[in-house]
């Protein structure tokens, strides 16, 4: 699917999109009938309609109306080898043969909690749960556990998922919860922080004797969107030890996306607990809180009196199940190498450089900027100079950087890029070990080709 398909036609891209896409809006239109607004994920919904996907392998992935598309969504982040790497699908399709559900425990679980103490510096011992939104909310009951102590401090703009206790401080305004529905009484024992103010924080723990431990995305808010200053985490670990706080490491994306062992092993900070999922199940759903053994001893069966009134209680119908652990081993076997990572890596430093060369062409006031395999496309910031943006320096509103931006244009944009080929979400991206140079180049081509018909129709100057 290209848009210069209809390059002779003067018409609009939602209309463009809806004439190319009849029967993914035919299955939405079904979906209305069963799922609130269609859709299964918040960040699937789609303005007229998203598309429907029928298959997907490597880099690529095709509609239910034949187009291909370039994925950057990479499974939510959870592919870091592609979309059906070849190990990966071996070994589920060995373990279909044998069972999905065996409800009990099993040899493969073993295995693959060995990988995740060999890669994950902090992982004394391993505790396996079905997402990174429990792991997350597991990380923070064993830290309330372990320190007697009710409240945890989170960085703005930083997401750990959607239960109660990380809701707040998602999206500016970020004294506003991102969700209805939510105590205000648990709301209260979160503490908001700016991120990379390590004063800020000083100060809140200086103040507040009953915090049970910091949680932070190591690399920063969503992957990219706000990075995290040089330096910080150092001085956040040290400062964590001070005031006898734990530190939480969430590393549902991080974690054997930015080293095998994550992005503790790759700045040297060994946190408390570690909160993981994504690459670790290889596209499976899978979770998992790996940290300290004196700290994870709370989820240890002992003696009555321990057990009735210390123990945490953790039950999980999909915990470590056979198929996401067979998928797991597989992909953590494939990372442990770090070539993987570093093809990843290679890939969205090329592209974020290719698309800042489009925005250049077009003197637009937009720009790409990322680490890792990660990359954001930030819409018309306001800076006075148009420059490679370095925000390890800057000091740009770290609120205007976790903004959605005007939803029009965001929604002209995605479109765009679906014409022309490319699934990306408006904002972060990502990429795989199976992107290739050659997507690169048609990526910067769809770019280049969005934003010449976004203008064309006056959705930017």
């Amino acid at each position: 699917m290209v848009m210069e398909t209809y390059k002779d036609i003067d018409r609009s891209i939602v209309d463009m999109y809806c004439s190319a896409c009849p029967s993914s809006r035919e299955l939405y239109d079904q979906a209305c009938q069963i799922f609130p607004s269609g859709v299964t994920h918040d960040s699937r919904f789609l303005s007229p309609f998203p598309i429907y996907v029928e298959r997907a392998l490597g880099s690529k992935k095709w509609d239910v109306d034949g187009n291909q598309y370039i994925d950057y969504w990479v499974g939510h982040g959870a592919l870091l080898l592609g979309h059906g790497h070849p190990k990966v699908m071996d070994a589920v399709r060995a373990q279909l043969a044998k069972g999905t559900h065996y409800g009990a425990c099993h040899q493969l679980e073993i295995e693959w909690g060995e990988w995740v103490k060999k890669l994950v510096p902090s992982a004394e011992k391993v505790k396996f749960v079905s997402s990174g939104t429990e792991a997350t909310l597991m990380a923070l009951r064993l830290a309330r556990a372990f320190t007697g102590k009710n409240k945890i401090v989170k960085f703005e703009g930083h997401f750990h998922g959607w239960h109660d206790s990380v809701i707040s401080g998602i999206s500016p305004p970020f004294n506003v919860p991102s969700s209805p529905g939510v105590p205000k009484e648990v709301l209260d024992n979160t503490l908001l922080c700016p991120p990379n103010d390590l004063e800020s924080l000083r100060k809140i723990m200086e103040q507040d004797d009953d915090i049970a431990a910091v949680i932070i995305e190591p690399t920063g808010a969503s992957f990219v969107a706000i990075p995290t200053r040089d330096g910080f985490l150092q001085q956040l670990r040290e400062l964590t030890r001070q005031y006898g706080v734990l530190l939480i490491f969430d590393e549902v994306i991080t974690g054997f996306r930015c080293a095998p062992g994550g992005a503790q092993e790759y700045y040297g900070v060994t946190p408390d607990l570690t909160a993981l999922a994504k690459i670790l199940a290889g596209g499976f759903p899978g979770g998992a809180v790996a940290g300290r053994e004196d700290i994870m001893q709370y989820l240890e069966f002992k003696d009555d009196e321990w057990n009735r009134y210390k123990k945490i209680y953790h039950p999980g119908t999909f915990n470590a199940n056979p198929f996401s652990a067979s998928a797991g081993i597989a992909a953590l076997e494939v990372v442990s190498s770090g070539e993987d990572i570093e093809k990843a890596n290679a890939v969205a430093q090329r592209l974020s450089d290719e698309l800042n060369e489009v925005i250049d062409k077009h003197d637009i006031n937009w720009c790409v900027y990322g680490q890792f395999s990660g990359f954001r496309i930030f819409k018309d910031h306001e800076c006075d100079k148009r420059q490679r943006c370095d925000f390890q320096i800057c000091n740009y509103d770290h609120a205007k950087l976790k903004e959605g931006g005007d939803p029009i244009l965001s929604r002209s944009f995605r479109l765009g890029m679906l014409l022309n080929g490319i699934d990306i979400s408006p904002s972060i991206a990502m990429t795989s070990s199976a992107h290739s140079m050659e997507d690169v180049a048609r990526t910067a081509a769809a770019f280049d080709a969005t934003i010449a018909q976004m203008k064309k129709e006056k959705i930017i100057t």
